[in-house]
């Protein structure tokens, strides 16, 4: 093998990896930032970044799945105000009745849960049952949850919630709060599932060919509201992360979080088309998309300009998927 060869072989394994391709973006906008601003590099950003990074991994993991399922699922942003806006009412009425602070943070993580498991089960009804494409299902219940959290709230945060929510949100582990870490746990479990289990195996199988999943005896439909329930749930956890980082439940809370989460899918490497996708790429789109955010406002640019940078990681990604679908091709 010629030297050419071997170099043009080295590069193709390079850009094949793009959770790595990833992790050295992140390292080169950090000391992009670092450069502009030292502030940038310390604890207390790095903390801020994580709490910011927290709802939208947790949306962009639920979406991992649905993506990689071969749909999409454009409620999450409202799902997450919903589901604030729930559990802070539940948890607005325990604390009126005296009970323990503790016991109606959880309680309310079960209210704001299951506010999304609900709205997922809606989802997989209107494109198992209904034959709703996931496209216009989810922009059905995305308008619908939205609306529902501006009038169940009047349009304004609901506090008068359990004050210990908001000290949860302290970072007291490095950089990582409490629910920083359940984020991360949470993570965890969504990877093994995804890539270990039988579930994660029907979710690539149901996006790369949902005829042959269905020859193999797997049972789409219910696969597809599992999945949808998931993704449901996983926002109602992020509109409760909000609860606790606000300290109200805010109808707005998520707003524009469909879009984070998709771009963060996407530019951890999924394929709308279906059947690809890792969870690993989706935590570093996330990471990425929040540092960003946070980085721009540190070096004095206005967080607009974060829309532009992401069209960028977005489009390079796509390009990216193209040229590692062109060399397996080549080699065929």
């Amino acid at each position: 093998m010629s030297q050419v060869e071997t170099q043009t072989s080295t590069m193709k394994r390079l850009f094949g990896n793009q959770q790595l391709l990833l992790l050295l973006v992140w390292f080169l906008m950090v000391a992009v930032f670092t450069a502009f601003n030292s502030i940038f590099f310390s604890m207390a950003v790095f903390g801020n970044i994580l709490l910011d990074w927290g709802p939208v991994v947790l949306m962009a993991v639920g979406q991992s799945f649905v993506i990689i399922s071969g749909g999409i699922d454009l409620s999450v942003g409202s799902t997450v105000g919903l589901s604030g806006v729930v559990a802070a009412f539940q948890m607005q009425k325990m604390m009126t009745n005296g009970d323990n602070q503790w016991t109606t943070i959880a309680v309310g993580t079960v209210f704001a849960a299951a506010t999304g498991i609900l709205i997922g089960l809606i989802n997989g009804f209107l494109i198992t049952k209904a034959k709703m494409v996931p496209f216009i299902a989810t922009l059905v219940t995305m308008g619908a949850a939205a609306g529902l959290a501006i009038v169940y709230s009047g349009g304004a945060p609901i506090a008068g919630g359990p004050d210990k929510a908001i000290t949860l949100s302290v970072p007291w582990f490095g950089p990582f709060s409490t629910p920083g870490l359940i984020v991360v746990g949470i993570v965890a479990i969504c990877g093994l599932f995804l890539h270990l289990a039988r579930f994660g195996r029907y979710t690539y199988a149901v996006g790369s060919n949902e005829f042959a999943a269905r020859s193999a005896g797997i049972n789409v439909n219910r696969h597809y509201l599992k999945i949808y329930a998931l993704s449901g749930f996983l926002s109602g956890l992020a509109g409760m992360y909000f609860y606790c980082r606000l300290g109200s439940g805010a109808p707005t809370s998520g707003y524009g979080g469909e879009l984070d989460a998709i771009a963060a899918v996407v530019i951890g490497g999924a394929a709308l088309t279906g059947g690809v996708g890792r969870i690993t790429g989706t935590v570093l789109g996330a990471l990425i998309l929040t540092t960003t955010t946070s980085g721009l406002i540190i070096i004095g640019v206005a967080p607009d300009w974060k829309q532009v940078v992401v069209a960028i990681l977005i489009a390079a990604a796509v390009l990216l998927q193209g040229f590692k679908s062109g060399s397996k091709g080549g080699g065929k």
